[in-house]
């Protein structure tokens, strides 16, 4: 959708349709990120909304396309992968724990809370069922990106949403094939069984076994001849475990966060030099891109806005319920953290609602509904988790603290 373009014979009109893109989404995301900032919020904020802006809901200058899913994709695992970079994989295997109960019922509470609300309001039983998986999902790039900002991945309820957020993504896999499986008529337990199972040990492996491997190979690669020789070795880790993250069924982007996570003692300033600048260009398209997928022309309609805003508050209570309660016993300031970091679902809830659409369970007004749902919760956390961490000692990148319990 390039309407400043009309003028141009279509055939000429293609070569400028990229650099357009590009440039519209990158620099309105970082006008609005200043603009963000220096109003108190975090920059993230004003990225997401520069997607709504630019998009097809206000000024329709682009919309959503194959070649701004591909640069948001590979923002979000870049991401990722820097966030890995910044902590200690024996770190977060310490509060596997606490982290394994704050994802559990982080999952159930949501998704029971919204297939009740979508019962409650007169929906068919399938279509609630996808509306309660849409509210399981927790963004980890979202949160990730508000603590790596702010200094804040060293404390130990950072480390607690980390490793739950990936975890969450493990158990949200689950809830999507069970309800898929429903919706389609048939069950197969012994397949649901199995992609669980190789989704568990292959993060569990990796996050177990990935440092101490890398520690042998890593350093040697600097003596090889190719230019940026280590960069090139993480790249090639990078996109080898997000591939194999994708290929047992969880997010591409916990395979890039593991990626990071084994790299994370041994990778050199240089590597995260370069790591930070590839971020700096390439997430902008992943946070604008949420932006961009939110049509608000169907809530002209008062009760899609009324559900929308119903969602809302259910999904932002459920998790802060569900995951708070599992953090309790660390006391309340790091309960009230963990819950709040939980709350986004980003994309991740659009990928849900999205599947359902395609199979037919959910119409296009219940669609729009939870991609509301899904950028709102995203945005709405980030104020408070500023609140919950005031006082905090901030980090430097690169810097890990060991946590205490």
């Amino acid at each position: 959708m390039l309407p400043i373009f009309s003028y141009l014979d279509p055939g000429n009109a293609a070569p400028y349709q990229i650099p357009f893109a590009m440039l519209a989404v990158f620099g309105t995301a970082k006008i609005l990120a200043e603009l963000a900032e220096r109003l108190g919020q975090p920059g993230l904020v004003g990225e997401i909304l520069a997607g709504v802006l630019i998009g097809p809901s206000v000024l329709g200058w682009i919309g959503p396309s194959e070649i701004l899913d591909a640069l948001a994709n590979l923002g979000a695992m870049f991401l990722l992968f820097r966030v890995g970079l910044e902590v200690k994989s024996s770190e977060l295997l310490r509060v596997g724990g606490v982290a394994a109960m704050v994802a559990t019922l982080g999952v159930l509470v949501p998704l029971f809370a919204g297939w009740g609300t979508m019962l409650l309001w007169g929906a068919r039983h399938t279509q609630a069922l996808f509306v309660g998986a849409a509210m399981v999902a927790t963004s980890v790039g979202i949160t990730a990106q508000v603590l790596a900002s702010r200094g804040w991945l060293q404390e130990r309820a950072s480390k607690i949403l980390l490793a739950a957020a990936v975890i969450d993504d493990v158990l949200g896999l689950i809830v999507l094939a069970v309800v898929s499986s429903l919706a389609r008529g048939k069950l197969d337990f012994v397949q649901l069984a199995a992609t669980a199972a190789m989704a568990l040990a292959f993060t569990w492996i990796v996050a177990k076994w990935g440092t101490r491997s890398m520690a042998r190979v890593f350093p040697g690669i600097e003596n090889l001849r190719a230019s940026e020789a280590q960069f090139a070795f993480s790249m090639v880790l990078l996109f080898a475990l997000s591939l194999g993250a994708a290929f047992v069924g969880v997010a591409a982007i916990v395979g890039a966060f593991l990626a990071g996570l084994t790299l994370a003692e041994n990778a050199s300033a240089r590597v995260r030099d370069f790591t930070q600048g590839v971020s700096e260009l390439l997430v902008p398209f992943f946070l604008a891109g949420i932006g961009l997928k939110v049509d608000l022309s169907v809530f002209a309609k008062p009760s899609l806005l009324i559900l929308a805003l119903v969602l809302l508050l259910v999904a932002v209570l459920s998790k802060l319920a569900g995951c708070g309660l599992a953090a309790i016993r660390l006391g309340k300031m790091d309960a009230w953290r963990i819950g709040i970091g939980m709350i986004p679902r980003g994309e991740v809830g659009m990928v849900v609602a999205q599947f359902g659409l395609a199979l037919g369970v959910i119409d296009r007004g219940i669609y729009s509904v939870v991609v509301l749902m899904a950028v709102a919760t995203t945005m709405i956390p980030l104020p408070f988790l500023k609140l919950a961490y005031a006082g905090t000692a901030r980090s430097p990148a690169g810097d890990s603290v060991s946590i205490t319990s």
